[in-house]
Protein backbone atom coordinates (compact mmCIF):
# COMPACT_ATOMS: atom_id res chain seq x y z
CA UNK A 1 0.00 0.00 0.00
CA UNK A 2 1.41 3.46 -0.99
CA UNK A 3 1.13 5.95 1.68
CA UNK A 4 0.85 9.56 0.98
CA UNK A 5 2.76 12.24 3.62
CA UNK A 6 1.84 15.64 4.23
CA UNK A 7 4.69 16.61 2.35
CA UNK A 8 3.26 14.82 -1.07
CA UNK A 9 -0.75 16.19 -0.47
CA UNK A 10 1.48 20.23 -0.21
CA UNK A 11 3.18 19.38 -3.01
CA UNK A 12 0.31 18.30 -5.05
CA UNK A 13 -1.61 21.06 -4.14
CA UNK A 14 1.04 23.65 -5.79
CA UNK A 15 1.69 22.08 -8.53
CA UNK A 16 5.61 20.89 -7.66
CA UNK A 17 5.18 16.51 -7.97
CA UNK A 18 7.16 16.21 -10.52
CA UNK A 19 6.78 14.25 -13.70
CA UNK A 20 6.29 11.01 -14.59
CA UNK A 21 7.99 9.86 -10.57
CA UNK A 22 5.12 11.76 -8.55
CA UNK A 23 7.96 12.55 -6.13
CA UNK A 24 8.28 15.78 -4.70
CA UNK A 25 10.17 18.45 -6.97
CA UNK A 26 13.41 19.03 -5.31
CA UNK A 27 13.25 22.88 -6.24
CA UNK A 28 10.83 25.82 -6.88
CA UNK A 29 9.38 26.10 -10.51
CA UNK A 30 11.19 29.02 -12.36
CA UNK A 31 8.45 31.21 -13.95
CA UNK A 32 8.38 33.84 -16.70
CA UNK A 33 10.76 36.11 -16.62
CA UNK A 34 13.03 34.07 -15.00
CA UNK A 35 17.21 34.71 -16.53
CA UNK A 36 17.66 31.25 -16.41
CA UNK A 37 15.41 29.79 -18.92
CA UNK A 38 16.56 32.65 -21.54
CA UNK A 39 17.51 29.19 -24.01
CA UNK A 40 14.99 26.58 -23.11
CA UNK A 41 13.09 25.13 -25.91
CA UNK A 42 10.20 22.94 -25.63
CA UNK A 43 9.93 19.85 -28.10
CA UNK A 44 6.88 19.42 -29.48
CA UNK A 45 7.40 15.44 -28.84
CA UNK A 46 7.61 16.10 -25.27
CA UNK A 47 4.15 16.99 -24.88
CA UNK A 48 2.84 14.94 -27.93
CA UNK A 49 -0.68 15.30 -26.55
CA UNK A 50 -0.59 18.92 -27.23
CA UNK A 51 -1.57 20.29 -30.80
CA UNK A 52 0.60 23.36 -32.07
CA UNK A 53 -1.53 26.28 -30.11
CA UNK A 54 -1.51 23.56 -27.16
CA UNK A 55 1.98 23.92 -27.17
CA UNK A 56 2.49 27.22 -27.95
CA UNK A 57 0.49 28.33 -25.11
CA UNK A 58 2.11 26.36 -23.09
CA UNK A 59 5.58 27.54 -23.92
CA UNK A 60 4.19 30.99 -23.32
CA UNK A 61 2.30 30.20 -19.66
CA UNK A 62 5.56 29.06 -18.53
CA UNK A 63 7.65 31.53 -19.72
CA UNK A 64 9.71 29.35 -22.12
CA UNK A 65 11.23 31.45 -24.92
CA UNK A 66 11.15 28.93 -27.95
CA UNK A 67 9.53 25.50 -29.31
CA UNK A 68 10.93 22.83 -31.53
CA UNK A 69 8.32 21.94 -33.88
CA UNK A 70 7.55 18.99 -35.74
CA UNK A 71 6.20 19.01 -39.26
CA UNK A 72 2.99 17.27 -38.86
CA UNK A 73 1.41 19.55 -36.02
CA UNK A 74 2.22 22.20 -38.01
CA UNK A 75 0.60 20.83 -41.26
CA UNK A 76 -2.78 20.41 -39.11
CA UNK A 77 -3.12 24.20 -38.83
CA UNK A 78 -0.98 24.99 -42.00
CA UNK A 79 1.93 26.13 -42.81
CA UNK A 80 0.69 30.24 -42.19
CA UNK A 81 -1.61 30.06 -39.40
CA UNK A 82 1.67 28.19 -37.73
CA UNK A 83 4.35 30.92 -38.56
CA UNK A 84 1.39 33.50 -37.59
CA UNK A 85 0.98 31.37 -34.57
CA UNK A 86 4.11 31.48 -33.42
CA UNK A 87 5.57 34.89 -34.23
CA UNK A 88 2.00 36.28 -32.50
CA UNK A 89 3.10 34.68 -29.35
CA UNK A 90 6.62 35.98 -29.25
CA UNK A 91 8.39 32.86 -29.62
CA UNK A 92 11.11 31.57 -31.76
CA UNK A 93 11.21 28.09 -33.47
CA UNK A 94 14.89 26.71 -32.08
CA UNK A 95 14.90 23.66 -34.98
CA UNK A 96 12.10 21.92 -37.13
CA UNK A 97 11.91 17.91 -37.40
CA UNK A 98 12.19 16.07 -39.12
CA UNK A 99 13.73 15.84 -42.35
CA UNK A 100 16.25 12.92 -43.90
CA UNK A 101 14.93 9.35 -43.98
CA UNK A 102 16.91 8.70 -47.30
CA UNK A 103 18.50 5.80 -47.51
CA UNK A 104 16.35 4.00 -50.09
CA UNK A 105 17.73 1.99 -52.65
CA UNK A 106 15.14 2.59 -55.31
CA UNK A 107 16.26 6.10 -57.25
CA UNK A 108 12.47 7.14 -57.43
CA UNK A 109 11.96 6.74 -53.98
CA UNK A 110 15.36 8.73 -53.20
CA UNK A 111 13.95 11.64 -55.26
CA UNK A 112 10.66 12.15 -53.55
CA UNK A 113 12.76 11.73 -50.43
CA UNK A 114 14.86 14.46 -51.95
CA UNK A 115 11.54 16.41 -52.59
CA UNK A 116 10.35 16.27 -49.22
CA UNK A 117 13.17 17.36 -47.58
CA UNK A 118 13.10 20.27 -49.69
CA UNK A 119 10.09 21.20 -48.88
CA UNK A 120 10.71 20.48 -45.06
CA UNK A 121 13.07 23.12 -46.15
CA UNK A 122 10.90 25.75 -46.87
CA UNK A 123 9.11 25.20 -44.14
CA UNK A 124 12.00 25.31 -41.92
CA UNK A 125 12.81 28.87 -43.33
CA UNK A 126 9.48 30.63 -43.34
CA UNK A 127 9.21 29.39 -39.40
CA UNK A 128 12.41 31.26 -38.99
CA UNK A 129 13.92 28.14 -37.62
CA UNK A 130 18.01 27.60 -37.78
CA UNK A 131 18.17 23.91 -38.56
CA UNK A 132 16.44 21.37 -39.89
CA UNK A 133 16.83 18.01 -37.82
CA UNK A 134 17.56 14.74 -40.32
CA UNK A 135 17.17 11.55 -38.99
CA UNK A 136 19.21 9.37 -41.87
CA UNK A 137 16.71 6.43 -42.08
CA UNK A 138 17.56 2.84 -41.75
CA UNK A 139 18.18 -0.38 -43.79
CA UNK A 140 16.08 -1.01 -46.73
CA UNK A 141 13.65 -4.68 -46.37
CA UNK A 142 15.72 -7.06 -46.46
CA UNK A 143 18.87 -4.92 -46.69
CA UNK A 144 21.81 -5.71 -44.50
CA UNK A 145 24.54 -3.54 -46.21
CA UNK A 146 25.23 -1.01 -43.30
CA UNK A 147 28.05 0.88 -45.07
CA UNK A 148 26.06 1.23 -48.67
CA UNK A 149 23.37 2.93 -46.81
CA UNK A 150 25.23 5.51 -44.67
CA UNK A 151 26.32 6.77 -47.73
CA UNK A 152 23.47 7.22 -49.78
CA UNK A 153 22.73 8.90 -46.32
CA UNK A 154 26.04 11.15 -47.13
CA UNK A 155 24.87 11.51 -50.79
CA UNK A 156 21.85 12.71 -49.97
CA UNK A 157 22.65 15.41 -47.66
CA UNK A 158 25.23 16.94 -50.23
CA UNK A 159 22.50 17.18 -52.26
CA UNK A 160 20.47 19.26 -50.30
CA UNK A 161 23.84 21.33 -48.28
CA UNK A 162 22.76 24.25 -50.89
CA UNK A 163 19.43 24.10 -51.21
CA UNK A 164 19.59 24.45 -47.28
CA UNK A 165 22.58 27.54 -47.06
CA UNK A 166 19.98 29.44 -50.42
CA UNK A 167 17.48 29.50 -47.63
CA UNK A 168 19.41 30.59 -44.77
CA UNK A 169 19.06 26.81 -43.17
CA UNK A 170 21.11 24.14 -41.39
CA UNK A 171 20.93 20.62 -41.91
CA UNK A 172 21.33 19.07 -38.81
CA UNK A 173 22.48 15.71 -39.42
CA UNK A 174 21.42 13.83 -35.96
CA UNK A 175 23.29 10.59 -34.75
CA UNK A 176 21.14 7.89 -33.21
CA UNK A 177 21.96 5.25 -30.34
CA UNK A 178 22.82 2.22 -32.34
CA UNK A 179 19.86 0.28 -31.21
CA UNK A 180 17.96 2.34 -33.77
CA UNK A 181 20.55 1.87 -36.90
CA UNK A 182 18.20 -1.02 -38.46
CA UNK A 183 14.87 1.32 -38.79
CA UNK A 184 15.60 4.86 -38.40
CA UNK A 185 19.78 6.39 -37.58
CA UNK A 186 22.11 3.87 -40.10
CA UNK A 187 24.35 6.99 -38.55
CA UNK A 188 25.21 6.17 -34.90
CA UNK A 189 27.87 8.14 -33.36
CA UNK A 190 29.26 11.41 -33.63
CA UNK A 191 32.13 10.79 -35.29
CA UNK A 192 30.23 9.48 -38.15
CA UNK A 193 27.94 12.66 -38.03
CA UNK A 194 30.88 15.07 -38.11
CA UNK A 195 32.72 12.91 -40.44
CA UNK A 196 29.16 13.23 -43.05
CA UNK A 197 29.11 17.19 -42.53
CA UNK A 198 32.74 17.74 -42.88
CA UNK A 199 32.64 18.38 -47.08
CA UNK A 200 30.58 20.76 -46.72
CA UNK A 201 30.36 24.60 -44.90
CA UNK A 202 29.39 24.57 -41.21
CA UNK A 203 26.45 26.87 -41.91
CA UNK A 204 25.36 24.48 -44.29
CA UNK A 205 25.32 21.39 -42.63
CA UNK A 206 26.14 20.73 -38.70
CA UNK A 207 25.31 17.78 -35.58
CA UNK A 208 22.56 17.17 -33.70
CA UNK A 209 24.23 16.49 -30.44
CA UNK A 210 21.68 14.37 -28.23
CA UNK A 211 22.62 13.34 -24.94
CA UNK A 212 19.53 10.55 -25.31
CA UNK A 213 21.63 9.06 -28.43
CA UNK A 214 25.26 9.98 -27.78
CA UNK A 215 25.86 9.59 -24.08
CA UNK A 216 27.51 6.22 -24.62
CA UNK A 217 30.04 6.81 -27.16
CA UNK A 218 33.56 6.62 -25.86
CA UNK A 219 35.53 9.82 -26.34
CA UNK A 220 32.02 11.98 -26.67
CA UNK A 221 32.72 14.77 -24.70
CA UNK A 222 35.71 15.41 -26.01
CA UNK A 223 34.49 14.86 -30.01
CA UNK A 224 31.72 17.40 -28.71
CA UNK A 225 33.81 20.17 -27.26
CA UNK A 226 35.98 20.18 -30.60
CA UNK A 227 32.59 20.15 -32.57
CA UNK A 228 33.37 24.06 -32.80
CA UNK A 229 30.30 25.64 -35.03
CA UNK A 230 29.38 22.20 -36.24
CA UNK A 231 26.98 22.16 -33.42
CA UNK A 232 23.29 22.95 -34.47
CA UNK A 233 21.39 21.90 -32.27
CA UNK A 234 21.73 20.95 -28.80
CA UNK A 235 18.66 18.20 -27.35
CA UNK A 236 18.31 16.71 -23.76
CA UNK A 237 16.90 13.61 -22.70
CA UNK A 238 17.85 11.03 -20.41
CA UNK A 239 18.42 7.45 -20.66
CA UNK A 240 16.68 5.50 -17.79
CA UNK A 241 16.74 1.66 -17.20
CA UNK A 242 14.82 -0.66 -17.26
CA UNK A 243 13.97 -0.06 -21.09
CA UNK A 244 10.08 0.01 -21.75
CA UNK A 245 9.32 -2.77 -24.21
CA UNK A 246 8.82 -0.02 -27.19
CA UNK A 247 12.82 1.18 -27.44
CA UNK A 248 11.51 4.57 -28.83
CA UNK A 249 10.28 5.09 -25.95
CA UNK A 250 13.11 5.12 -23.85
CA UNK A 251 13.75 8.70 -23.40
CA UNK A 252 13.69 10.05 -19.29
CA UNK A 253 12.85 13.08 -17.99
CA UNK A 254 16.12 15.60 -17.54
CA UNK A 255 17.68 13.91 -14.19
CA UNK A 256 15.48 10.71 -14.09
CA UNK A 257 18.35 8.35 -15.64
CA UNK A 258 21.56 7.88 -16.24
CA UNK A 259 22.73 10.68 -18.12
CA UNK A 260 26.16 13.29 -17.20
CA UNK A 261 24.36 16.61 -17.75
CA UNK A 262 26.81 18.94 -16.11
CA UNK A 263 29.67 17.20 -17.84
CA UNK A 264 27.61 17.12 -21.75
CA UNK A 265 26.77 20.71 -21.36
CA UNK A 266 30.28 21.95 -20.61
CA UNK A 267 31.19 20.12 -23.62
CA UNK A 268 28.62 21.82 -25.86
CA UNK A 269 29.79 25.03 -24.25
CA UNK A 270 33.15 24.46 -25.09
CA UNK A 271 32.09 24.07 -28.53
CA UNK A 272 31.17 27.53 -28.64
CA UNK A 273 27.41 26.52 -28.86
CA UNK A 274 25.12 29.64 -27.92
CA UNK A 275 21.98 28.25 -29.53
CA UNK A 276 18.90 27.08 -27.72
CA UNK A 277 18.63 23.77 -25.72
CA UNK A 278 15.66 21.70 -26.66
CA UNK A 279 13.98 18.96 -24.16
CA UNK A 280 13.10 15.99 -26.39
CA UNK A 281 11.27 13.36 -24.60
CA UNK A 282 9.71 10.32 -26.05
CA UNK A 283 8.06 8.55 -22.93
CA UNK A 284 4.67 7.17 -22.46
CA UNK A 285 4.36 8.07 -19.05
CA UNK A 286 5.37 11.76 -19.86
CA UNK A 287 2.92 11.90 -22.72
CA UNK A 288 0.24 10.51 -20.37
CA UNK A 289 0.92 13.46 -17.63
CA UNK A 290 -0.83 16.43 -17.97
CA UNK A 291 1.57 19.12 -20.44
CA UNK A 292 1.46 21.69 -17.81
CA UNK A 293 3.29 19.51 -15.18
CA UNK A 294 5.14 17.91 -17.75
CA UNK A 295 6.78 21.91 -18.78
CA UNK A 296 7.01 23.13 -15.21
CA UNK A 297 9.12 19.61 -14.62
CA UNK A 298 11.59 19.65 -17.10
CA UNK A 299 11.83 23.70 -15.88
CA UNK A 300 13.02 22.95 -12.89
CA UNK A 301 15.10 20.05 -13.80
CA UNK A 302 16.79 22.36 -16.81
CA UNK A 303 17.76 25.24 -14.38
CA UNK A 304 19.13 22.02 -11.98
CA UNK A 305 21.09 20.05 -13.93
CA UNK A 306 21.70 22.31 -17.08
CA UNK A 307 21.56 26.07 -17.51
CA UNK A 308 24.38 25.90 -14.93
CA UNK A 309 26.77 24.81 -17.15
CA UNK A 310 26.20 26.72 -19.87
Amino acid sequence: MTTTTREDVGARRVGTLDVPSGLPARAPTPGPGDPRLARLSLNQRTTAGWDLRSAVDGCVAAGLPAIGTWREPVAEVGLDVAVAMVADAGLRVSSVCRGGFFTGTDAAERRAAHDENLRALDETAALGAPVLVLVPGGLPAGDRDLAAARGRAAEAVAALADEARSRGVRLGIEPMHPIFAADRGVVSTLAQALDMAADHPADAVGVVVDTFHLWWEPGVLERVAGCGDRVAVYQVGDWITPLPPDALLTRGMVGDGHIDFAAFTRAVAAAGYTGDVEVEIFNADVWAAPGADVVATLARRYVELVEPHL
